[in-house]
Parts: C-alpha cells; sequence; structure tokens
C-alpha cells in the first residue's frame, strides 16, 4: 500500500459511487497469494502526510462507503493489508491458502489509533484482540471465521452465492446505508478524521512512559544500592 495505490483505489471507490448504479463493492488481489502485505514502509515512513492524507481517508472512505463491501481475501492478508481487510463490511477468504496477521510486534512499530480501534471495534471476543496484538500469531482461514474475523470461506462464486443469499445488491437502495455505518463505527470514524488528536494522544503518552521509565529505574537502582550495601554488611 504506497500513496499512488491508496489514491487510485480511493478514485475508483468515487468513481463506482457516482457513475453506477448502486450495488456491492468486491475487492480482492490479481496476486491470489496475498490480498496485500500492507504498508510499503519506506513510502509510508518517507511520504510527508501519507496517514492523514492516503490512508486513513481510504479507509473512512471504505467504513463509510453507501453501499455493501466485501473484502475477498485470496491469500495472505498482513498488518494495513489486514486492516483494510476489516474496513470492508464483510470479509471472504479462501479457506486454502493465506493468513491474516498483525505482525507490528515483530517489527516494532506501534499501533496508531484507527489501526487499533477497527479491531477493537469489530473483533468480538477480547482474548482474541489481545492475542493477535500482543502475539502476533497468524490466523489461518477456518481460525479466522471461528475468531470472528471472517464471514465465509471459498472464491469468487462463494462470494455471489453470499451477496445473493444476504440479498446486498438492494441493501443501498433506501440512501442511509452509509450513514448507519458511519454511526456503528463512530470511534475508528472519528480517529480517521481527527488524525492529529489521536497523534497528540499517542505522543503523550509515549513521553509519558518515557517519564514513567525514570522513575522505575530509579527505584531498581535505589533498590540495588541498598542490596548492595545490605550484603556487604554480612
Amino acid at each position: 500500500m504506497t500513496p499512488a495505490f491508496c489514491a487510485t483505489f480511493l478514485l475508483a471507490l468515487d468513481i463506482l459511487d457516482h457513475r453506477f448504479p448502486k450495488g456491492v463493492v468486491i475487492t480482492t488481489s490479481g496476486i491470489q497469494k496475498f490480498y496485500s502485505n500492507g504498508l510499503d514502509y519506506d513510502s509510508a515512513i518517507k511520504t510527508k502526510g501519507f496517514f492523514e492524507d492516503s490512508l486513513y481517508p481510504l479507509w473512512r472512505r471504505l467504513l463509510t462507503y453507501p453501499m455493501p463491501t466485501i473484502a475477498l481475501i485470496p491469500g495472505h492478508a498482513f498488518a494495513a493489508g489486514f486492516m483494510t481487510a476489516m474496513m470492508h463490511d464483510y470479509r471472504l477468504m479462501n479457506p486454502h491458502r493465506g493468513y491474516l496477521c498483525l505482525n507490528e510486534l515483530d517489527f516494532g512499530a506501534p499501533l496508531k489509533p484507527p489501526m487499533a480501534s477497527i479491531f477493537r471495534q469489530k473483533v468480538p471476543n477480547p482474548n482474541t484482540f489481545r492475542t493477535m496484538i500482543l502475539e502476533s500469531k497468524r490466523y489461518g482461514a477456518l481460525e479466522a471465521l471461528k475468531e470472528g474475523f471472517l464471514d465465509g470461506l471459498g472464491g469468487v462464486d462463494d462470494v455471489v452465492a453470499f451477496v445473493n443469499e444476504l440479498r446486498l445488491v438492494d441493501r443501498a437502495s433506501s440512501g442511509v446505508y452509509g450513514l448507519l455505518k458511519g454511526e456503528m463505527w463512530r470511534e475508528t470514524v472519528g480517529y480517521s478524521e481527527n488524525f492529529s488528536g489521536g497523534e497528540e494522544r499517542a505522543e503523550r503518552e509515549a513521553n509519558e512512559q518515557e517519564t514513567r521509565k525514570g522513575v522505575e529505574l530509579k527505584r531498581v537502582e535505589e533498590w540495588e544500592a541498598k542490596t548492595k550495601t545490605a550484603m556487604s554488611k554480612l
């Protein structure tokens, strides 16, 4: 996921919204091994404003899109790729290939507010939320379905059957579909819009953590000094 990719994805959503009849939007990948491996890290870090100008507007658009959205996951979806899939209304995955994983722990990247928020809102089990973040667990399709990340398994034919079964094509006809989703996912939508507020909070917490570390280290050093003195008297 690069700035150019996010811009093109966002434009495609706009074209479908404003130049075609309402229906169902299905996203997938032409590379069968991956749905998305996440951010192009160099682009994300080196491009000024990437998150607030590229990634978060795309996520907000998906979260509040005025018709049903489905991520058809043919293979791996890691980190921001997994997050992007979660911004869709529904997810179906190839049962024979790929893992879903948040691996930020492995490469030392903190989760920004919208990144954590979407899982906090959509993952039904708090223990699963803990495990996926603090253990970087890789979920195959069957386990991901059990844990509530997915709504079904299969490929294109299965997605079409899923759409027909839930009568999704007509769901946007009343004109309030996007508004309802915006209210449902208000927390994540808010973080994607109020980027600076979330960043300021994260920076403040990081600074407070550094202050606490200094206090904690001082306690340890004082304990070590007292222990050394006590041992020398024995």
